[in-house]
């Protein structure tokens, strides 16, 4: 049961996540003027509530943490107008208390040009991240390297949360000892432009509560940008697997990326499946 106090710190929680994807929309993205000196960066909270179809009041004591209940009609339409991704869409609905949302198959994230790319590159495993390393979209070949991750809770789609929390991941991952504290210290550097973000935050408290090796590597504040470039794996049907990685970014910009995972030798080349059933 949910006391009165875990209440009032999921509001004040949400508030704060609310405002913090308020600030970072321009009022040019959502096609509004530009009228008079901003004094904040991102939209006005009357510009949300505008372009949500709320009330200006209604949506004020939202941000400000108030003991107000939100229909999922309108959670939807915040959704929207702050383009939350599909992650941040069921954070919202968590903190205020709503039924999860169900994952929409035209996510904006993810184009349909990028799901025709990753249909076409298979059999290669494909996968798209954000910079937390979300799991946003990935292929059928992603699916056959990794196990069955359509079984993953849509919550736990994140492949830093798998490698760390998930036996399965591990075993695949030959170089797991290695690469896994160069993955963690990549997060971290990311985790730069969003140190003040919520779902980053809470994402670092659970793998702090959950993953003994995060939670000793985190205080040493090792940084590193350097994508891995080659990576094994050990699949359970066909044996050793090696790769070689291409990261393509979606935009100049974007902190989204398309992973493309290529044969980097003959006997993987030869292992990988034809057809798909």
């Amino acid at each position: 049961m949910t006391t009165a106090v875990e209440s009032d710190l999921r509001r004040q929680e949400l508030a704060r996540f609310l405002r913090s994807r308020r600030e970072r929309i321009t009022p040019e993205q959502v096609g509004l003027p530009i009228v008079g000196r901003r004094r904040t960066p991102g939209l006005r909270r009357e510009e949300v509530a505008q372009l949500a179809g709320v009330g200006v009041t209604w949506y004020t004591w939202l941000e400000q943490g108030r003991d107000i209940n939100a229909s999922e009609q309108v959670l939807q339409a915040i959704a929207r107008t702050l383009r939350l991704d599909p992650h941040e869409h069921v954070h919202l609905f968590r903190l205020a208390g709503a039924p999860e949302p169900e994952r929409e198959k035209d996510c904006q994230v993810i184009t349909p040009a990028m799901e025709l790319m990753l249909k076409k590159l298979e059999p290669y495993p494909v996968a798209i991240r954000n910079a937390r390393c979300d799991l946003l979209g990935y292929n059928r070949g992603y699916t056959w390297l990794m196990g069955d991750v359509d079984a993953i809770p849509f919550g736990d789609r994140n492949t830093l949360v798998q490698c760390l929390l998930n036996p399965e991941w591990r075993k695949r991952m030959l170089d797991w000892d290695a690469n896994i504290p160069r993955v963690i210290a990549s997060f971290r550097a990311a985790m730069a432009d969003h140190v003040a973000e919520p779902a980053w935050k809470q994402l670092v408290k659970r793998l702090k509560a959950e993953s003994p090796l995060f939670a000793e590597l985190w205080p040493h504040h090792d940084v590193n940008s350097e994508p891995i470039r080659t990576k094994r794996y050990l699949h359970p049907d066909v044996g050793l697997l090696q790769f070689n990685f291409t990261y393509l970014y979606y935009g100049r910009r974007s902190e989204i990326t398309m992973s493309t995972y290529t044969p980097a030798d003959e006997e993987t080349a030869a292992k990988l499946p034809l057809v798909f059933d």
